[in-house]
């Protein structure tokens, strides 16, 4: 397996309850490496950008809403297939479907506030990865 990275969000239902430390362990944990990381708040454009693909979906809206709620915090993580390592300890995205030890079955409060998002193939991680970040950003 190669080295590759992905692109995480620790979200705004996480980060109200102090969690991002606990989230990072487990990523930590799964044999990731957080190779950059900020903490912003997620402006409306900057929102309605990044979930640009959902954007005639009807749940577009809430979710906006919902990532501009509070502060989140931004991470590349780098790893032995990094996406899948990273979905794997993410968890289904209904916690109620998550498996035990999973970051979603551990903290999410919904399917909505579901603690974290990752990149779901390289292609995606890398657009999202340059989306947040600048080059100079991440320092492995």
């Amino acid at each position: 397996m190669a080295v590759t990275r992905t692109f995480s969000i620790i979200k705004p239902d996480a980060t109200r309850r102090n969690l991002t430390g606990a989230v990072t362990k487990m990523l930590e944990d799964a044999g990731l490496r957080v190779v950059a990381s900020k903490r912003i708040q997620m402006t409306k454009e900057q929102a309605e950008g990044f979930y640009a693909v959902h954007k005639e979906r009807p749940f577009f809206g809430e979710l906006v809403d919902f990532m501009i709620s509070g502060p989140v915090v931004l991470q590349v993580l780098e790893g032995e297939d990094a996406v899948k390592r990273n979905r794997d300890v993410m968890g289904a995205t209904n916690p109620a479907d998550a498996d035990e030890g999973t970051i979603r079955k551990s903290y999410a409060e919904s399917i909505e506030a579901n603690s974290v998002h990752g990149s779901d193939s390289d292609e995606n991680a890398k657009t999202e990865i340059e989306f947040f970040f600048a080059e100079d950003e991440i320092v492995g």
